[in-house]
């Protein structure tokens, strides 16, 4: 199927499907529900207290465009009554507590989130008739640490060092058991689990992490620090992701069994970066910024991280489109044109959104 006919064929099939993708508010789930809304989509979201000065949700004019509800995933009772009412026919459930230094302050509440959130979530949708597909987003960071040079599969063993990484695998159990029990043999619905890379892209505005930190210090004037410049991470521009989510759930939604299970979305192989050469990549971008080495080590991150993506490019046709390189000159584009008021978040979103459906 050549490029034009596979994204007619895509664009189709979402076209009036009713969606819901809980975490709509977040930076992923944002570029998603603007991504589906361009394909046609009735989209449901659900969030949690978007910051309304910066929220790329909000910069998207997301809140007009889509049916929004904002809700606490902690609250079982209003969500089971709100996704009830929407009862959608697909499931992106991408809301998280998604910062591991974040889960060193506030453990509990990442495991309530990001394990009992997908529990409530599965809990609720095993009673709806209609839903066919559901997409639950983990992270890389489940996998056991083995220093493994060859990459993570799908298969390898789940763990982590930390509360997100060990939430994050919960959440893969728990999607796995539910799936088992009460979706494979009782209802016509697939549930996969994604794990991606550590994913960049404009409009994130989150605290602790690279682009955002590097981009903030950039337009104060102030030196970048870097804690571990030289830990690798396969880096993946927002769209790579959402693009393998949406054709999974499709695959989900027309053969359940075939595609239930997990499936990694990262970089190709041997295009790990070390975190400062991504860091020179932006200042070169930029055209300014300096930056400095932090040597104190308050916590634990894995040191090299890579994902072995060969069931999602053979079973989904699906691969990564941009290089680590492009990736860093869109993402810093993005920003560029939006804080220096030369194109709005829409425009530039909608931009690249389009750019990327037609690359090879």
């Amino acid at each position: 199927m050549n490029k034009k006919k596979n994204t007619k064929v895509i664009n189709n099939f979402y076209k009036n499907k009713k969606i819901l993708v809980n975490g709509a508010s977040g930076f992923k789930g944002a570029w998603l529900c603007f991504w589906l809304h361009l394909m046609g989509s009735k989209v449901y979201g659900i969030g949690y207290s978007p910051n309304k000065n910066k929220n790329l949700f909000y910069q998207l004019g997301l809140n007009k465009l889509i049916k929004y509800s904002l809700i606490d995933i902690r609250n079982f009772k209003k969500l089971k009554k709100k996704i009830t009412l929407i009862n959608p026919e697909i499931v992106f459930h991408m809301a998280a507590q998604p910062l591991i230094f974040e889960g060193y302050k506030k453990p509990f509440e990442t495991y309530f989130i990001n394990s009992f959130g997908t529990l409530s979530i599965l809990e609720i949708l095993k009673n709806l008739k209609v839903v066919k597909s559901i997409v639950c987003i983990t992270s890389d960071k489940c996998y056991e640490s083995n220093n493994s040079q060859k990459g993570f599969i799908e298969s390898d063993k789940l763990g982590g060092e930390d509360p997100y990484s060990g939430s994050k695998a919960c959440a893969e159990i728990i999607s796995k058991t539910y799936y088992k029990s009460f979706f494979l043999n009782k209802k016509n619905c697939g549930i996969a689990t994604a794990r991606a890379g550590n994913v960049i892209g404009g409009g994130d505005w989150s605290g602790n992490r690279l682009i955002p930190d590097s981009i903030k210090s950039i337009m104060n004037n102030k030196t970048i620090n870097l804690r571990n410049p030289y830990f690798n991470r396969p880096w993946l521009h927002v769209l790579e992701p959402l693009n393998g989510y949406i054709i999974l759930a499709k695959n989900l939604y027309e053969k359940p069994s075939k595609f239930s299970g997990p499936w990694n979305f990262g970089s190709k192989k041997n295009t790990v970066t070390d975190v400062l050469t991504i860091v020179q990549t932006i200042i070169k971008n930029w055209g300014s910024g300096k930056v400095k080495f932090v040597k104190k080590k308050r916590y634990y991150e894995q040191e090299n991280l890579q994902l072995n993506i060969e069931k999602s490019q053979k079973n989904l046709s699906w691969k990564p489109k941009l290089s680590i390189k492009k990736s860093v000159e869109i993402t810093v584009d993005w920003y560029k044109n939006v804080l220096q008021k030369k194109n709005s978040a829409k425009e530039m979103t909608k931009k690249q959104i389009l750019e990327y459906i037609n690359r090879d």
